[in-house]
């Protein structure tokens, strides 16, 4: 009888040049490499979160060079419109018709950069592109490329000039991610000029072989244990007297869809508990409320990531 094990194989060549291609842009950050190829593979969008100058806009950079295809950055600031991001209807007076200009949205690769800085009427502007792949304006619907990707970034919610994002938002969002300073010897070397986000980063694969990639996680082999262990993973979020707000339907397939991209940047042509376990944080700490603060008062993410885990930490994990 074959074993579990003996399922394994090496992760793909066009995967490993995609891992390789964003390695090269952000040295000595191999898991936030990781999860952010998770979250592109599994059909999400990526939001990271930290302080500035760590290298948040270089990886979103860098993701948007490996895929390939049509990108655009957004610079997200207080005064930026719907329209900035969406597109907007003109009357061409050669046609005498109305003509929709579409907005730098309709790209495989967005980068928003800073988006907590635009105000909450256009940051709600993504929500039906990232949720539904379309974007309607004066009622008329137009589909987005395929494939589409969002990555967002933004400063923690406790500087100046921001606007937290609301709940619906961040469901949106498969992953939140953070960066966290490079490690001393890599930071060394980008004091000297020999490291960093300068260097130019290769295409590593094009918008096709990415969607054949997608489809390739979809058939990764999810056990109906690991899916009973997932839904106890939900309810302890739903139960839990430390939190207000649990996860929702949506977060759970997210991270049954993660854990699939998991999988298979490993190598493996089926998920593990582990997949599930030690994503849960990433996939599920930002769509939680904490209880045991005021009203208006918004929780760090150390502290909501920090109860994702003991609750996790107390699931069983199936045999």
């Amino acid at each position: 009888m074959t074993s579990a094990l003996s399922l394994a194989r090496a992760p793909s060549p066009l995967v490993e040049k995609l891992r390789a291609s964003v390695d090269h842009a952000l040295e000595g950050k191999p898991e936030a490499v990781e999860l952010s190829l998770i979250t592109l593979l599994a059909r999400g969008h990526l939001l990271i979160e930290d302080v500035p100058g760590v290298g948040k806009t270089t990886l979103a950079r860098a993701l948007a060079k490996a895929v390939g295809g049509d990108w655009r950055r957004v610079q997200f600031t207080n005064d930026l419109l719907p329209s900035d991001v969406l597109g907007v209807t003109v009357y061409d007076q050669r046609t005498s018709e109305f003509v929709f200009r579409q907005g730098p949205v309709f790209c495989n690769v967005l980068l928003a950069d800073e988006v907590n800085r635009a105000s909450p009427r256009t940051q709600s502007a993504l929500l039906e592109a990232m949720n539904e792949g379309q974007v309607s304006v004066d009622g008329v619907s137009t589909p987005l490329p395929d494939p589409f990707f969002v990555v967002a970034t933004q400063n923690p919610q406790d500087f100046a000039g921001t606007y937290p994002l609301p709940e619906s938002q961040l469901d949106r969002f498969m992953m939140r991610i953070r960066i966290g300073y490079p490690p001393p010897a890599v930071e060394a070397r980008l004091l000297l000029g020999e490291a960093g986000g300068d260097r130019p980063v290769q295409q590593a694969i094009d918008p096709a072989q990415l969607v054949a990639l997608q489809r390739d996680v979809d058939r990764v082999e999810f056990d109906p244990s690991l899916a009973t262990y997932l839904q106890a993973v939900l309810q302890a979020t739903r139960t839990s007297p430390a939190l207000s707000l649990g996860a929702s339907p949506r977060a759970g397939i997210n991270l049954s869809r993660a854990a699939r991209a998991r999988a298979m940047l490993r190598g493996r042509s089926y998920c593990i508990a582990d997949d599930i376990h030690d994503l849960a944080t990433s996939v599920l700490a930002h769509r939680v409320r904490l209880a045991s603060h005021a009203e208006g008062y918004v929780p760090s993410r150390e502290e909501a990531e920090a109860a994702i885990r003991d609750l996790v930490a107390r699931v069983p994990v199936p045999l």
